[in-house]
């Protein structure tokens, strides 16, 4: 289903039970230094991102930048397949959108790639929770990792998992600065 504003109906009971999982797992790491926890807006996201604020006593803020794709409005609430049949466009790839309306992959790695710069440099010295999506944890790649927009391979993305990147050089500094990519998809919770 595409779960945009509309659509995200928030966790199921696992989800719930993940979200608190990884709260826990995600305070016990962060510890008493300074840390930040920001989230994309749809409800999945934001009740994940409240669990992790609960258990660790921080603010949690909204960024759309780490939402999933946008879509049209229209297109809330239906099913992959429906959404294809019914906006569906002849072609599609990176510069263009399987769907009328929708964002190109090139445009949601962009989009992603700002906020995670953008969120970077604001809390240089930090740490960052950033609670989004699948697409998030891709984008991830091409923003930290410079991979191309283009990769000639894919990535599963957990629920509830944790990717970690760190870097002590200044996020915006050019030339880019070097990250190292601690753990990638690291489930923490297996019930």
């Amino acid at each position: 289903m595409i779960g945009g504003p509309k659509g995200c109906r928030g966790l199921t009971d696992t989800g719930r039970a993940q979200a608190t999982h990884l709260a826990s797992r995600i305070t016990a790491e962060i510890g008493t230094g300074k840390a930040a926890i920001y989230s994309s807006p749809l409800p999945r996201a934001v009740e994940t991102a409240a669990a992790i604020a609960t258990a660790s006593g921080l603010p949690v803020a909204q960024d759309c930048g780490l939402c999933t794709w946008h879509t049209p409005s229209e297109a809330d609430g239906l099913t992959h397949a429906e959404f294809s049949r019914r906006l569906g466009v002849e072609g599609g790839g990176i510069h263009r959108p399987f769907q009328e309306g929708n964002e190109t992959w090139a445009e949601l790695v962009t989009r992603i790639s700002r906020a995670i710069i953008d969120l970077a440099h604001r809390h240089r010295g930090e740490s960052v929770v950033l609670v989004g999506h699948a697409e998030t944890v891709e984008v991830s790649f091409n923003a930290l990792g410079l991979l191309p927009v283009y990769r000639s391979f894919d990535l599963k993305v957990s629920p509830a998992s944790i990717t970690e990147w760190v870097t002590d050089q200044d996020p915006t500094q050019w030339p880019p600065p070097r990250w190292t990519l601690i753990r990638y998809n690291e489930k923490t919770f297996t019930g």
